[in-house]
């Protein structure tokens, strides 16, 4: 896949930057970042036979003063469909400001554009248009190994990077130890890194970010390569450098439980776009809410069963209706309100119903069972066509993984149905005590909202 770079901006209203250019004003005033009608074009495929001809007409174009032909083709980057172009837009006309001291989260499911975003950000490569303005220098992390030169040891790569960094051997030998020390490298330090694992690297490598004071921090998912105590101390590193020593961090995770506890403001990318803008916790459910949409979108969440019918047709549940925080989705988060909604046939009125649910994990090992008996709730079903509702308020249920849900409806006469296996569902394990940690699935598989531990 080839990069579309344009050089200079004849035609075309957005103003293109090949790099990025520092903010004019006062030193603290405005924006410490700002990105003005960033796109990214790639061209799909390797250079070989009737890339050639594009090049030539690119040129032919540029000499003359005219709009780039190939701007106005290319097709949104969407790897659910195949499409015709060889042209494909990563990113499409990306506008937001960051603050001094403010940490932004950029969050979007695979392939929305964020790794894209940063790269350009962090001047690893150039927007196809648009343009970047910063004050002050930026760090990044994006890659496990970034900026590392691999024969060169841990101690030598310190210093490499501060001299990237722009900072005199008198600055960095300054803050050398308190970087191996936060890395917990010590050992290690003077060999290769080539004979580091990942986590070593990203742990030096975050250190050497964080310490060497770079007014802007690019952070990518690359801190998931690390173990969970190194997490919570690069994260605690984070709130400092936001907080205590007022530098701007962007941060791009996967983990919504630290985006919410490290982030004040996020933006939300689908296929290539800011889609949303604004403070995290409104992020973070419109990040939930996109998964929800395409629940919709694929009919997920709806469950017929008009297969499992008797011959008569005359009673059982004919259909299911799967809601998380009153959206249609195969997809339940821990803490959220589940509701399941059945629509059934009965053969005739009966007083003493029994309505249920038993949720069993991948190896029928049952986590929850109830029905509206053992909640001391009568149900009286009328001859005809009905519809029930389940509703569970801070669902318990936490381990991440595909769960199956067994339906009951009837009496204790001949009209009961048990549906084995009737809904396949897919739990995701969420930070419901805004801890911003997760908790260890091997003893939390089933969890509680309203707990508190303290001393008295």
């Amino acid at each position: 896949m080839q990069e579309q770079n344009t050089t200079k901006n004849a035609a075309t209203p957005t103003p293109i930057s090949s790099q990025t250019t520092p903010l004019f004003g006062a030193e603290g005033l405005g924006p410490i970042l700002k990105a003005e009608n960033i796109s990214k074009q790639y061209r799909l495929g390797t250079v070989g036979t009737g890339t050639l001809s594009h090049d030539l007409n690119r040129w032919w174009h540029r000499i003359r003063g005219k709009e780039d032909p190939y701007l106005k083709i290319g097709e949104t980057n969407d790897r659910s469909t195949k499409g015709t172009s060889d042209y494909v837009w990563a990113l499409q006309d990306i506008n937001f400001e960051v603050q001094r001291g403010e940490v932004l989260g950029i969050i979007g499911k695979n392939g929305a554009g964020k790794s894209t975003l940063l790269k350009i950000l962090s001047k690893v490569t150039a927007p196809t248009t648009g343009s970047i303005k910063s004050k002050g220098r930026i760090a990044s992390l994006l890659e496990v190994g970034t900026g590392f030169n691999g024969e060169l040891t841990g101690r030598e790569n310190v210093y490499l990077n501060g001299a990237i960094l722009g900072m005199t051997k008198k600055e960095i030998t300054a803050k050398l130890d308190e970087i191996i020390a936060f890395s917990g490298c010590e050992r290690y330090v003077d060999t290769p890194v080539k004979r580091y694992s990942s986590g070593m690297t990203v742990r030096l490598a975050f250190a050497v970010a964080a310490f060497l004071e770079p007014e802007i921090l690019v952070i990518d998912e690359v801190l998931a390569v690390g173990d969970a105590e190194f997490q919570k101390k690069a994260i605690g590193k984070m709130q400092d450098i936001s907080k205590g020593e007022g530098r701007t961090v962007l941060f791009v995770s996967h983990n919504m439980a630290a985006v919410k506890s490290l982030c004040t403001r996020g933006i939300v990318m689908e296929q290539g776009r800011v889609v949303f803008e604004g403070g995290i916790e409104e992020s973070v459910s419109r990040y939930y809410m996109s998964n929800y949409e395409d629940s919709e979108n694929d009919f997920l969440g709806i469950y017929n069963f008009e297969m499992h019918r008797d011959k008569k047709n005359e009673y059982g549940i004919l259909k299911a209706e799967m809601y998380c925080n009153d959206h249609l989705t195969d997809t339940i988060y821990t803490g959220s309100i589940f509701k399941l909604k059945l629509f059934f046939k009965s053969s005739r009125d009966f007083f003493e119903g029994e309505i249920g649910i038993v949720i069993k994990d991948s190896e029928q090992i049952s986590y929850l069972g109830l029905n509206n008996k053992h909640l001391g709730n009568s149900v009286i079903v009328k001859k005809g066509m009905g519809i029930a509702e389940i509703c569970i308020e801070d669902f318990p249920l936490y381990a991440v993984g595909d769960y199956w849900i067994n339906l009951y409806f009837g009496d204790q006469g001949p009209d009961y149905e048990c549906i084995e296996n009737a809904i396949k569902v897919k739990i995701i394990g969420e930070d419901i005590y805004g801890s911003g940690r997760k908790l260890d699935t091997a003893w939390n598989r089933i969890v509680h909202k309203k707990i508190s531990i303290k001393t008295i």
